[in-house]
């Protein structure tokens, strides 16, 4: 099977040629080449490449170098700017650009945090127009993030990292909202990253306290509306390999439901496989 992991960051040495606008938890640096050999090892196909918003706002000229120098790696992902007027037109551009596969939008970073607010219509009617998944970062705004899903059903929505709030070291109760999470499944057109779960546990390798919370999602919404990923390289408790090892060699999935949730189903929601 192909293994493809749903959210990854490439961003090269904070310099004057590319400076970062803030710091960021991780290495350095991990650049496409970095990020490409720790694929290699972990035996990771190709990946879903979300420019970094932190360290690069809403310039994806990065992950586009990085797309360029290794092609058949990396499907990309652009942040998107909720409250830009000419966001519409951003989106259709994207649309256009070899490797685009996706757009990513924060709910806390828009202007009202309502299922009305203009910027995030904008943005989804876009995505919907132009065949882009909208990956959503909504930890802390669950209910506003609901409303929104409801008011959009044509356009396929991403829920980035399980939904949850995620931290060094793990949150006391990081599945207390897990409830919340789950009621999501009913859109059809919502889909989830089981992303960075790692983040989550009390344990060490191979993080066995996730699984129980992990199954509830799936048997939720369906393997096939689920999506590995490692979120790397904001992990700190975790090797790349580890992070793919503890799903791969995991006993609570079968052989059939690894094929998807590792891969499969990232090629279906996003129209991209690696070469």
């Amino acid at each position: 099977m192909a293994i493809v992991d749903s959210q990854v960051h490439a961003y090269d040495r904070n310099h004057p040629g590319r400076p970062w606008l803030k710091s960021m938890h991780g290495p350095a640096s991990v650049t496409g080449d970095e990020m490409v050999a720790a694929m290699d090892v972990a035996g990771v196909d190709g990946a879903i490449l979300v420019s970094t918003y932190t360290l690069y706002g809403f310039d994806p000229g990065y992950a586009l170098e990085c797309h360029a120098k290794h092609p058949g790696r990396f499907g990309l992902v652009a942040p998107i700017d909720s409250n830009d007027p000419a966001s519409a037109d951003v989106v259709a551009n994207w649309a256009r650009t070899k490797g685009a596969v996706g757009i990513r939008v924060v709910v806390m970073q828009s202007a009202t945090k309502s299922a009305d607010d203009p910027g995030m219509g904008r943005v989804f009617a876009a995505a919907a127009k132009h065949g882009l998944p909208v990956n959503m970062l909504i930890w802390g705004h669950l209910e506003a993030s609901d409303a929104l899903m409801a008011r959009n059903p044509d356009t396929v929505m991403v829920i980035d990292h399980l939904g949850l709030v995620q931290s060094n070291p793990a949150p006391l109760e990081p599945w207390k909202e897990l409830p919340k999470v789950l009621a999501m499944a009913r859109h059809k057109n919502v889909r989830i990253k089981i992303s960075a779960a790692s983040t989550m546990s009390h344990e060490p390798y191979p993080y066995n306290d996730i699984w129980d919370p992990v199954m509830r999602i799936i048997d939720a919404y369906g393997v096939e509306r689920c999506m590995w990923g490692t979120d790397w390289t904001r992990v700190a408790k975790a090797t790349y390999k580890q992070a793919a090892d503890s799903f791969l060699t995991s006993p609570r999935l079968s052989d059939s439901d690894k094929a998807v949730l590792m891969g499969g189903a990232v090629e279906k929601i996003y129209g991209w496989s690696p070469s």
